[in-house]
This record gives C-alpha cells, sequence and structure tokens, in this order.
C-alpha cells in the first residue's frame, strides 16, 4: 500500500488555511444547521431526487480525475532537455565528422558516436521508467476511494456507488466503513465515533470526532474534529454527516494534484551539472581556439597542402582534443547511481517523480514538521 510518508510534506503544504473544497470552505467552523441550510437539505430527509441531479451536474462526480500521462515521446524528449547532455551530442556529431574527414569507413566512424548515443540512450531510458512508475504510484491514491456508500434520499436509506455522493448528501457511517466524500460530521449515533485518519496526518492514533465546529483559527487536518475525510476509516461508532466536498475537491484529492503537480524546480545536483556542463563547454571553446591559433604560424606547411588545408588539419585537432576532454561517462554514472537510490526509496513506498529528486533529501539539513506531523518509517521496532 501507498503509505504516506508524505503525510508530513502535505501537511506543511496545507498548514495554513485548509481548504476543505470549492463548495463551502468553512464548513468546519459552521453549525450543523449553518452547512444543512447552505445545501438545502434536512439531515432527516436528504437530499431529493432532483437536488441530487442537481448538485452532480454543479460539482461532478464523486471520483478522482484520471491521471493525464505525458507521451512517450515528450518524456524521452526531457531527458535530453540537459546542458550536458546536449554537449555530448554535439560531441558525438562533430565526432562523426572527423573520423569521416579522415578516411575511416562509415562503420569506423560510428563506433566512438555509437558509445555516446548508447549512454545516453540508457540515460534516458532509466528516467522514463523512472516517471512512468511515480504516475502509476500516484494513480495508487485512488485506492483509497470508498466503494459504496450508504445515504438518506428522499427519507429513505439507500445504498449507492461512492462515485455517486454528491455535496450535500446525507451520508450515514458504521464501523468498518470507508469516507466516501468529505463529510460535515452532524450526528453521532452511539457514546463515540473514532476514524483512522493515518492516510493524511500520520497519526497511529485514532481520532474522536465530534459535531461541534471547530473554533481553532487556521486549523490543520488533525484540527479539524467535527469533518471526515475521504479515504479514512470508521473504527468505532456510527454516525450521519453531510457531504462538503467530492472527488478533486477533497484532502486525497488535494494530495493527489499536490503529488501530479509537482513544481519542476532545479534540485541542488542538476543545478551543480548545469554549472559545471556550462564551465566546461566555455573551456572546450576556449582550448578550440587557443590550439587553433598557436598553430597559426604552422598552416603554410607544405605538407598539409596549403593554408587552407592547413587550417582545416589544426581546426581538426583542436575539435578532437576537445571531443576527448568531455566526459562521455559522466551522465551514466550519476544515472546509475540516483537510479539505485530511486530503487532503495520505492522499497520503502517513497515516490520519486524525477531522478535528481533523489539527491535533495541529501542536501536536507532541516526538516520542520508542525505538532501534529509524526515523523515515522512506518513500521514498528521492538526496543529495551
Amino acid at each position: 500500500t501507498l503509505r504516506l510518508q508524505l503525510a508530513e510534506k502535505i501537511e506543511c503544504i496545507h498548514c495554513g488555511h485548509v481548504d476543505t473544497g470549492a463548495t463551502m470552505q468553512s464548513a468546519f467552523a459552521q453549525d450543523v444547521q449553518q452547512v444543512a441550510a447552505f445545501y438545502g437539505v434536512d439531515v432527516k430527509q436528504g437530499l431529493s431526487a432532483a437536488q441530487v441531479d442537481e448538485n452532480r451536474q454543479r460539482y461532478g462526480r464523486n471520483a478522482l480525475d484520471p491521471e493525464k500521462y505525458a507521451p512517450l515521446w515528450k518524456l524521452v524528449l526531457k531527458q535530453f532537455d540537459d546542458l550536458l547532455v546536449k554537449i555530448l551530442l554535439a560531441a558525438a556529431v562533430v565526432d562523426f565528422i572527423i573520423a569521416l574527414s579522415d578516411g575511416e569507413g562509415i562503420w569506423g566512424a560510428l563506433v566512438e558516436p555509437m558509445v555516446i548515443f548508447l549512454i545516453l540512450i540508457a540515460n534516458a531510458t532509466v528516467g522514463v521508467i523512472t516517471e512512468r512508475n511515480a504516475e502509476q504510484a500516484i494513480e495508487e491514491l485512488k485506492a483509497y476511494e470508498a466503494e459504496s456508500a450508504t445515504v438518506i434520499r428522499g427519507g429513505q436509506l439507500q445504498s449507492v456507488p461512492a462515485a455517486d455522493v454528491v455535496p450535500g448528501d446525507v451520508v450515514e457511517l458504521t464501523v468498518g466503513a470507508k469516507v466516501p466524500a468529505d463529510i460535515r460530521l452532524a450526528l453521532i449515533l452511539g457514546s463515540v465515533l473514532k476514524v483512522d485518519q493515518s492516510l493524511l496526518t500520520g497519526e497511529s492514533e485514532s481520532v474522536e470526532k465530534s459535531p461541534a465546529p471547530v473554533t481553532v483559527d487556521k486549523p490543520v487536518y488533525q484540527d479539524m474534529t467535527c469533518v471526515l475525510f475521504s479515504g479514512t476509516l470508521i473504527v468505532a461508532g456510527r454516525a450521519r454527516g453531510i457531504a462538503i466536498a467530492t472527488g478533486s475537491n477533497t484532502a486525497i484529492g488535494k494530495i493527489r494534484d499536490a503529488l501530479r503537480e509537482g513544481g519542476d524546480d532545479s534540485t541542488p545536483l542538476k543545478q551543480k551539472l548545469d554549472e559545471f556542463g556550462e564551465l566546461l563547454s566555455k573551456v572546450i571553446a576556449a582550448i578550440c581556439v587557443l590550439v587553433w591559433m598557436i598553430n597559426i604560424r604552422r598552416f603554410n606547411d607544405p605538407a598539409l597542402g596549403g593554408w587552407v588545408s592547413g587550417a582545416l588539419h589544426y581546426l581538426k585537432i583542436a575539435v578532437a582534443l576537445a571531443v576527448a576532454a568531455i566526459p562521455e561517462g559522466l551522465p551514466a554514472v550519476v544515472t546509475t547511481c540516483l537510479a539505485l537510490g530511486t530503487r532503495k526509496m520505492a522499497k520503502r513506498n517513497a515516490i520519486v517523480r524525477t531522478l535528481p529528486s533523489v539527491e535533495t533529501l541529501g542536501c536536507t539539513t532541516v526538516i520542520c514538521s508542525d505538532k501534529t506531523g509524526t515523523l515515522t518509517e512506518n513500521r514498528m521496532t521492538v526496543v529495551e
């Protein structure tokens, strides 16, 4: 299962004001009567068939939007969008041209360029596979969606697919039920209601819920004791509540969107590699010009067949020297190290979208966690 070691990260994202949905953003701070009035629903009667259809058209189905995968060709091109890789590609082409001009056959001229291309292809393959695996892992968040729900509609208690739940629906929940949407608790049908919401907060202890409005300023998920979050599990008690957010507007939907829309900020490693590539290109260009200019007086060497032929001869030498200075094996070494790191993290159910992001944690010196955040390895250890 996809355990949210990311729970703290998402909690950090929402550590300010927590928006529980585009429908009624402050339902956690309102009385049950105010929430019911907002949706025009009677907690005892539920929505009418006409209201259900109207709300479904207005808010859509209670399902996470399908992942829009980037085309394979875009992922492949993305792997080559790197300064060092571009330098290596240019070096391969130049090396091929020089080899041909020296009279080598096509197959002989292709040996060194093919080695460079194979290294870059291996680099791109690992990158594409990693990103595809990350997309599939993000899609696994859909596994936390409930399959069915018990709702009150037209005064009748009925079971419906969870995808048919709409904001305003009165939902009844019992022990073992998975919450089908973000729900404002209205009534506890018993002495206590406890919910396991470690999916969102990382807290292993179940949380006791109450219909009373939350008065905390800028509450985080753990503070919202009157809200049941989609995908969490009822571990004790029985209750009824009003659905206030469905689909991508739920807390779990926001986590999925945060993962899917993660920024492409350069990691420290990528910045250093880019800086190295830029410096390398400047040094190589300077060496080419310097070597060529040093040998200007030799352009007229009769053995070279004239000034123009001499100039081209020493230009080839300068370019060959520059190509030899390029570290063709660097991308392979970097990719191999990052791929091993990705594999190690994947064994612990950590999502890695891009290879360079593996290195970011290694550069982390301080991890900030609020009072409800729990940093764990998601495993128990026996100690004395």
